[in-house]
């Protein structure tokens, strides 16, 4: 999905929708959960450890993240489930984002601008 800011792309994409998604992505605990999962599926009580995070928290994120179409669970022995990204576009959003955040990831943490850390409105980098 390609986001460019043209009368164009605004037709092609809910611009609403894609906020959301974005939303759902920057929660740590979210995102460190997606990371984790890069690397292939997993239980709970492996992203557990990886997320540093009550079980409860990381459970509660995930239902959220499957709810999403983000991640989908494949039931094991044993009561186990294990986790896993659901699409491959977001395996490419997430290596892309690193990508950027090893270029540009300075500047985005000495960005001071308040909207950042509230969750922009309309109008955020205007």
């Amino acid at each position: 999905m390609m986001l460019t800011m043209t009368a164009t792309s605004a037709s092609r994409v809910d611009l609403g929708v894609a906020a959301r998604l974005f939303h759902g992505l920057s929660d740590p605990t979210r995102l460190a959960i997606l990371l984790a999962l890069l690397e292939g599926e997993r239980r709970v009580t492996d992203l557990v450890a990886a997320v540093g995070s009550s079980q409860p928290n990381v459970s509660n994120h995930l239902a959220c993240l499957r709810e999403c179409g983000l991640v989908v669970d494949r039931p094991a022995e044993r009561r186990q489930v294990f986790y896993s990204i659901a699409r491959p576009e977001l395996f490419d959003v997430l290596v892309a984002s690193e990508r950027l955040l090893a270029q540009a990831g300075h500047e985005v943490r000495l960005c001071t601008n308040p909207l950042m850390d509230s969750g922009c409105g309309q109008g955020c980098h205007e």
